[in-house]
């Protein structure tokens, strides 16, 4: 993941404690969370919204 092995991960974790406190760590957490959701689901309809292209006609060329 990203490079980061289990010291590194520890570090940041250990970092993002004693800025914000545990017990902020859970509403941060949360807000994270519904972040990506809400990103997620305007991804899904930007996609839905995108007008679907027009059937490819065959044109048949008539030699003369």
């Amino acid at each position: 993941m990203f490079g980061l092995r289990l010291p590194e991960l520890l570090l940041i974790l250990l970092a993002v404690l004693l800025l914000f406190g545990g017990n902020k760590l859970p509403q941060l957490g949360k807000g994270l969370g519904e972040s990506v959701r809400s990103f997620r689901r305007a991804l899904r309809e930007a996609k839905s919204d995108e007008p679907e292209p027009a059937a490819k006609e065959e044109t048949t060329v008539r030699a003369k």
